[in-house]
């Protein structure tokens, strides 16, 4: 699934217009590119003459004779929270447009995805193609049969079958998105065990997306696009040699990701680290493991490695729980200066919704409270991956009556949202308070998502108790001491105003 949600929002981008067609020169200037310049402009403008020239723009557009021109007013009526207006135009886009894109992609989305096994995909996948044959497209508009030719190459991976995933994945054709392509594929071998297939595919990963990265003059999204992979390709390659014991091979290109600012995070310290200790190479491992400790960042395996290699280079943990406090006051230090920068005032929005129990909750009715909000979805891994981080500090301030904690099921995607959040609550065992924000069946939005101007999942807001929004995080690192220190540093300060 995870694949899937990339592909479905790369797609999203493509159709938008935000990744331009690699033949493409820089200094071209194509027409629809003069008329998203326009657009811009009136979206961005306040006057009420330019919202009369945009909304008549966009009809005019709606209207077109282009499928292009078509589905560049449905993106920009999403844009302006117009979701019914864009659903009611994607309609009337297939009705009119039966063998064009948006039919094509809602054909692939509707009779292949879905699909369980690769044979299945693969028979689906031919049909599909008789019906919109490729040869009827050209430039990002090929894209899409790259997303379906690799989802079916990583069935078959997954599968166990490789010479059919090899077969599928070499029927890509549009370069900039190979790499990610390849390293789909080598993600699917590396979670059967296939170590000698999966770094194959990494390594082709790798080299096309560096082949982008080289190339400093590159101004076209697309290879931007395709060279932002490189500098984390580095290191899974690397990671894969060293499992794979090739610690040599292993270390050279765990090296070019340690030095990338990009990239150079404690868990990319901490494969490094790993690969000098297979070498011998400790007290260099060390170093490594203390910079990712002082981040404050250190997950419960790295924290346990860097004290068994202190024990083994000191020769006993004489003195290290002294040296421990001592880094993890300077991390508490850290933080606060770094909070009281992010630090906000702003009045949030009031809500009322209803929780998985039945009972409506609004934000007004919980003034004096220092509230939490955490918008997430079951389809949101990042959002998962932090819920027991989460019940931690839940649990650390259940008898605390002036905190609250608030789990926001947002961006549905099945037609049973609230039996989905509430199946999953429970399989998880979380004491979380639920409540629905499910799309409103009139305007077609998730309206307190879309109030909050939430632009990404897992997505946090520190509300204090006089109604105003202190703080706003978004995303998961991976570390749950950290996130229990950030969030409970936050609530803290929220009560002080």
């Amino acid at each position: 699934m995870k694949k899937i949600q990339i592909i479905g929002s790369l797609a999203l981008i493509l159709v938008s217009g935000q990744l331009m067609a690699q033949v493409r020169p820089a200094n071209a200037v194509k027409p629809a590119d003069t008329t998203k310049a326009y657009l811009e402009k009136l979206i961005t403008s306040t006057q009420p003459a330019d919202k009369t020239a945009l909304n008549q723009k966009l009809k005019a557009l709606g209207a077109s004779e282009k499928e292009k021109e078509v589905d560049l007013a449905i993106n920009y009526y999403y844009r302006l929270n117009n979701q019914k207006t864009a659903d009611s135009l994607g309609q009337t886009q297939l009705e009119r447009f039966p063998s064009d894109i948006r039919a094509r992609n809602k054909a692939a989305s509707d009779n292949i995805y879905p699909l369980k096994s690769a044979a299945e995909k693969e028979k689906a996948y031919k049909a599909w193609i008789q019906k919109f044959p490729p040869s009827n497209f050209s430039g990002e508009d090929l894209l899409t049969y790259d997303y379906v030719v690799s989802s079916i190459a990583v069935e078959y991976a997954t599968e166990k079958n490789t010479a059919k995933a090899v077969e599928y994945e070499d029927k890509l054709l549009v370069q900039f998105w190979k790499g990610n392509a390849y390293g789909g594929l080598g993600e699917a071998f590396y979670k059967n065990g296939d170590l000698k297939n999966a770094s194959i595919y990494y390594k082709k990963a790798m080299e096309v997306a560096k082949s982008y990265y080289d190339n400093k003059d590159a101004q076209e999204n697309s290879s931007k696009f395709a060279a932002s992979g490189y500098p984390s390709l580095t290191m899974t390659y690397a990671k894969i040699l060293y499992e794979q014991k090739n610690y040599p091979e292993a270390l050279k290109y765990a090296e070019l990701a340690t030095k990338n600012p990009q990239t150079a995070t404690p868990v990319t310290n901490f494969q490094y680290a790993k690969i000098l200790m297979a070498m011998n190479r400790n007290k260099e491992a060390y170093a490594k493991l203390e910079d990712a400790v002082k981040s404050g960042k250190a997950n419960d395996e790295m924290s346990e490695t860097f004290k068994k290699l202190y024990i083994k280079l000191k020769g006993s943990d004489a003195g290290f729980d002294q040296y421990a406090a001592e880094i993890r006051k300077g991390i508490i230090a850290g933080l606060q200066q770094k909070l009281k920068k992010e630090m906000v005032k702003k009045p949030a929005a009031d809500f009322k919704l209803t929780d998985l129990q039945g009972n409506e909750v609004s934000l007004s009715s919980l003034k004096g409270k220092t509230v939490i909000l955490d918008f997430w979805a079951t389809w949101c891994t990042p959002c998962k991956a932090s819920f027991p981080a989460m019940q931690m500090a839940v649990n650390k301030y259940k008898d605390d009556p002036s905190v609250k904690f608030l789990f926001i099921h947002t961006w549905e995607r099945t037609a049973t949202p609230t039996k989905d959040a509430d199946d999953y609550i429970k399989s998880q065992k979380y004491t979380f308070q639920v409540l629905m924000d499910n799309k409103d069946p009139e305007t077609k939005l998730n309206k307190v998502v879309t109030d909050y101007k939430v632009r990404g999942i897992p997505s946090k807001f520190v509300i204090d108790p006089e109604g105003n929004t202190r703080f706003n995080i978004m995303g998961f690192d991976g570390s749950n001491e950290a996130a229990v220190d950030e969030i409970s540093m936050m609530i803290d300060m929220a009560k002080k105003g």
